[in-house]
């Protein structure tokens, strides 16, 4: 007999793996739980500093700009502060404080994070972007079909997105980073089919997730291909325009795919989701129990599983099994009727 698939409910919860830690997102809520030094679980709630139900978050398409660009703050704020404690550790080994310490005083975090954005901005641009563009416009010498060139170029820009992706997975860091993105989907999976969020119901779930920020970065450079391959132009300088112009519009596109495939199943909404799903073997691994733990206090920091698990299948499940008890009490009934007769 086979398995009956487990029913799934979005939650609206998500996060993001930190060093040696989880952040979970819930509505205007967000906690950080990291695992310190010597071994506790330290846990930090915060509100949203904006309004999640504010016009332009509710505008299709234009709210996945704004989406994108508020994860990538909070992102770097919540990566800031689980470094606090490892950081803190290696300057009272050192007893001396940075060069930014000293010329910026209290002020040096927000330095060292805005230039950490602008610079991963202008990497990411160059090399996912500019880097395959380059590489094409060197092959016009030789190829005179425009739609080669273009697949040419959005074949470079897929094989460097996997190919960067695959490379820092081999970073010891980076693979304990991706051992906590695994736990948080786990914790996500296994709120979303019902289950009691414990550390064992949590290692039996699926470390993949459909609204999973690598499935968002995969739609941004496919997105990005279909796009450029279809507006076109012969004038160089309109062409770079035209690719830094499509950022916004290919983030905004790409929310919106994510969304829906999070929330819908379909064959359709499948399909466009393997890839994703795909990548996350890469940008996942497997979490130990201590990392599951981390990843639990963080859920619960934010959110009431227990509420949400009685709500969407507690009820729903007692009000099946009333229905076919009562099912079963009406065919006994029926047949006994027969016998009767």
């Amino acid at each position: 007999m086979a398995k009956k698939k487990r029913r799934t409910v979005y939650s609206g919860i998500g996060g993001q793996a930190v060093l040696e830690g989880v952040m979970m997102k819930n509505r205007g809520e967000y906690a950080t739980a990291v695992r310190r030094p010597d071994g506790d679980i330290q846990v930090n709630v915060s509100t949203l500093d904006y309004d999640p139900k504010s016009l332009i978050r509710r505008i299709p398409f234009v709210r996945g700009i704004v989406a994108f660009i508020d994860s990538l703050k909070l992102g770097m704020n919540t990566l800031s502060w689980s470094a606090e404690f490892y950081d803190d550790e290696e300057e009272e080994e050192n007893g001396k404080k940075s060069l930014l310490e000293k010329l910026f005083g209290d002020k040096a975090e927000d330095v060292v994070m805005g230039l950490t954005v602008f610079i991963s901005i202008i990497f990411a641009v160059a090399l996912f972007m500019l880097l395959p563009w380059g590489v094409s416009e060197l092959l016009r010498k030789r190829v005179s079909s425009e739609s080669l060139i273009l697949l040419t170029e959005g074949g470079i820009r897929i094989a460097v997105f996997i190919i960067y992706v695959a490379s820092i997975a081999l970073m010891k860091d980076i693979r304990r980073l991706y051992m906590y993105h695994g736990a948080e989907h786990k914790c996500i999976n296994c709120v979303e089919q019902g289950r009691a969020l414990t550390v064992r119901n949590v290692m039996r779930s699926s470390r993949f997730h459909k609204r999973c920020g690598t499935s968002f970065m995969l739609f941004v450079v496919l997105l990005g291909v279909i796009l450029c391959f279809f507006i076109r132009t012969e004038i160089l300088w309109m062409r770079v325009v035209i690719r830094l112009a499509l950022i916004p519009v290919i983030a905004g596109i790409s929310y919106e795919l994510l969304q829906l495939a999070g929330k819908r199943d379909s064959i359709i909404l499948s399909i466009i989701s393997a890839p994703g799903l795909w990548m996350q073997r890469i940008t996942t691994r497997e979490p130990d129990e201590e990392m599951v733990e981390v990843a639990i206090a963080s859920v619960e920091a934010v959110f009431d599983w227990r509420a949400f698990r009685e709500k969407h299948f507690e009820r729903s499940e007692l009000a099946e099994t009333v229905d076919m008890t009562a099912a079963a009490a009406e065919i006994e009934a029926m047949e006994a009727e027969e016998n009767r007769e």
